[in-house]
C-alpha cells in the first residue's frame, strides 16, 4: 500500500508519488526487532528444520479431513478440513458467515472435539441466542477477545483441535500501535494465526468481511497466505446460499456449495437444479431454462427477460444475476441478427432464484428469452438452451455439454438447443434429443417458423 513511497515524505501525504493513487499510503508503525529467537514458517506436512529435496524422494500422502458437519461445504474444501490448514471465510454482512462458522464448531464438538470459538464483534450472550436458534451443541467455548497474544495463549492453554476468529478485521496485536481493522494490524494478525496454525496443525478458519468494492477488506496479501478462501454469495432477503471456493490449496478450486438459510440454520441443498425451477411459470413468454456449470455440478438456472415498449429517449437495460455489459453486446446481436428492434424497448434479464451466471454458455438462453418475451409467444416447457454467441451472430461450443445434457435429462427435460459443432460429436442420454444451431438466425428459425 505505498509504504515506501510514505517513508520519502515526513510530511501529509494525500497522494502517492510513485503510482499516482489517491489515498493509498498508510501510515504503519515497525515493530522493534525481538530479542528473541527469529520465527519460523512451517508449511502443512513440513518440519522445523526442513532441508532441500529432490522431488523424487518425496512420497505423496493423503491429507487426513475431519468433516465439518456439512455436506455441501465439504464438497467444497475438497473431503472436509485439513489440520493445520488455515480458510478465509467472506461475504457480506448477514449472509450466513457466523451462522455457518457456529454450525462448523458445534459439529466438531458433537464430535468429541474440543472447540474454541473467538468472538471479536458479538458478546457470549448474542452467540448463545444464535446458539439456541441453531439448536447447536452448548459446549462450544466461546472467548469474546480481540488482542491476538491473549487468543493465541487462551489457546495454547487449550489446546482445541479448531480455532474460529469472527472475525480477522476486529483482531489487533500489541506490537503494533495502529488501530485494529487497520492494513498493518489485518497482515499481522493473519500471519500470526497462520504461523501458529502450520506450528500446531490446527485448522483455523478466519471470518472476513467484504467491502462495497466486492473483497476482503484489508490488503489482498490475506488471499495469498492463507490455504483456502470461500466466499458467500446470495441474496439477503432470499433463502438460497451459494459458497464459492476461489483457492484452495488442498482441493479444487471454482468449486461450488448451495445452501438454504432456514431458521435453523444453513441447510445443505443436495438437488440444486430442481428447487430453482421449483417455481417456474408454465407458458410465461420471456422464461427459458439454461444448464449452468457452477464449479464441476451443472446447475438448471432459469433465464427470464422482459422487453416492454419505452417511453424514453434513453430506453433501460436492467440485468441481475448476469453481466450488463454481456446483455448489451446479446441486445445488439438481436437487433442486427434478427430484427427485432429492441432499441424501441426497456430490457430487464434477470436469473431467478438469486444465482449469478457469468460464463458465456448463457448466451443461446439469453437471447431465446429475450426473443420470447419482445415475441410475446412462450418456450417449450420441456425445452433447454445453451452455447456462446459470437459479434458475428454464430454460436460457438463451450465446455461440459454432456454433462449439462445429463442433468437436464435427469429432471424431465426432452430437448435441448445447443451448437451444431457440439451437437455432431456427441450423444444425446436417453429421452433428450438435440438440435444444433449454427447462428442466430438458425435459433430464430427454429424457434418460431418464419420468423
Amino acid at each position: 500500500m505505498c509504504q515506501q513511497c510514505a517513508a520519502q515524505h515526513p510530511k501529509w501525504v494525500g497522494r502517492c508519488n510513485e503510482c499516482g493513487a489517491w489515498e493509498s499510503v498508510v501510515e504503519e508503525t515497525i515493530a522493534e526487532k525481538s530479542k528473541g529467537p527469529a520465527r519460523t514458517s512451517i508449511a502443512v506436512g513440513g518440519v522445523a528444520g526442513a532441508k532441500p529435496i529432490p522431488l523424487s524422494k518425496v512420497e505423496p500422502q493423503a491429507h487426513r479431513r475431519t468433516s465439518t458437519g456439512l455436506t455441501e461445504l465439504d464438497r467444497v474444501l475438497g473431503g472436509g478440513l485439513v489440520p493445520g490448514s488455515v480458510t478465509l471465510l467472506g461475504g457480506d454482512p448477514g449472509i450466513g458467515k457466523s451462522t455457518i462458522g457456529l454450525q462448523i464448531m458445534a459439529a466438531f464438538s458433537s464430535a468429541g472435539h474440543q472447540t474454541l470459538y473467538v468472538s471479536g464483534e458479538e458478546s457470549p450472550e448474542q452467540v448463545k441466542l444464535r446458539a439456541d436458534r441453531l439448536g447447536t451443541d452448548e459446549s462450544v467455548l466461546v472467548l469474546p477477545e480481540t488482542c491476538l497474544e491473549a487468543v493465541l495463549g487462551h489457546t495454547e492453554a487449550i489446546q482445541p483441535a479448531i480455532l474460529l476468529i469472527d472475525s480477522i478485521q476486529t483482531m489487533h496485536s500489541r506490537e503494533l500501535s495502529s488501530a485494529a481493522g487497520s492494513v498493518a494490524q489485518v497482515r499481522e494478525c493473519a500471519a500470526a494465526l497462520v504461523r501458529h496454525a502450520k506450528a500446531s496443525a490446527r485448522p483455523t478458519i478466519l471470518v472476513g468481511h467484504v467491502t462495497k468494492e466486492g473483497t476482503i477488506a484489508g490488503p489482498r496479501v490475506l488471499e495469498h497466505v492463507v490455504d483456502t478462501v470461500l466466499y458467500f454469495e446470495g441474496e439477503q432477503g432470499g433463502g438460497l446460499r451459494l459458497l464459492r471456493a476461489v483457492k484452495n490449496r488442498f482441493g479444487p478450486t471454482n468449486e461450488v456449495g448451495v445452501f438454504e438459510m432456514a431458521e435453523t440454520g444453513l441447510i445443505d441443498v443436495l438437488d440444486a437444479s430442481r428447487l430453482l425451477l421449483a417455481e417456474r411459470p408454465e407458458g410465461a413468454p420471456g422464461s427459458a431454462v439454461l444448464p449452468a456449470i457452477e464449479g464441476t455440478r451443472p446447475i438448471l438456472v432459469e433465464v427470464q427477460a422482459l422487453a416492454a415498449k419505452s417511453v424514453l429517449a434513453m430506453p433501460r437495460r436492467t440485468t441481475l444475476g448476469v453481466e450488463s455489459n454481456r446483455i448489451a453486446v446479446l441486445t445488439a446481436i438481436v437487433d442486427k441478427r434478427a430484427g427485432l428492434k429492441l432499441y424501441e424497448h426497456d430490457l430487464f434479464v434477470s436469473i431467478a432464484g438469486g444465482i449469478r451466471v457469468q460464463e458465456p454458455a448463457a448466451d443461446l438462453a439469453i437471447i431465446a428469452a429475450i426473443g420470447s418475451s419482445a415475441r410475446d409467444t412462450p418456450l417449450p416447457k420441456d425445452l433447454v438452451l445453451f452455447g456462446e454467441v459470437g459479434l458475428a451472430g454464430e454460436v460457438r461450443s463451450v465446455r461440459h455439454a454432456e454433462t449439462r445434457l445429463r442433468e437436464a435429462a435427469k429432471l424431465g427435460f426432452a430437448r435441448a438447443i445447443i451448437p451444431e459443432a457440439t451437437a455432431k460429436q456427441i450423444r444425446p442420454p436417453d429421452g433428450l434429443s438435440i438440435t444444433g444451431v449454427s447462428s442466430v438466425t438458425d435459433l430464430f428459425s427454429d424457434l418460431w417458423a418464419g420468423g
